[in-house]
Parts: structure tokens; sequence; C-alpha cells
């Protein structure tokens, strides 16, 4: 063997590029999960606030 090669560089930064892309999906989903559910108890909030307005009247 001659050292390092070209396609043992081009693997490894394939590797590195996929674990990377696997942290960006999860971290994405879980900011994506986390930012629907706010979105939810925010209207859910709303619709309380409206029955129960509507129902003092």
């Amino acid at each position: 063997m001659d050292g390092f090669h070209i396609g043992d560089m081009l693997a490894q930064l394939f590797f590195l590029g996929f674990i990377v892309l696997v942290i960006v999906l999860i971290v994405g989903s879980i900011r994506s999960n986390r930012k629907m559910k706010n979105q939810l108890n925010h209207i859910e909030k709303k619709l309380d606030t409206l029955i129960n307005d509507k129902s003092d009247n």
C-alpha cells in the first residue's frame, strides 16, 4: 500500500456527510415536532377561550 488514496478520502467524506445528514434530520424532526406541538397548544387555548366566551353569553 502506498498510504492514503483519493478513494479512501472520498469514502471517509461520504460517511462523514451521511452521519451529519442523519444528525440534521433528527434535530430538524425534533424541532418541527416541538413547533407543531406549541402551535396546537396555542390553538387549543384560543378554542377554549372562544367556547368559554360563547357559553357565558
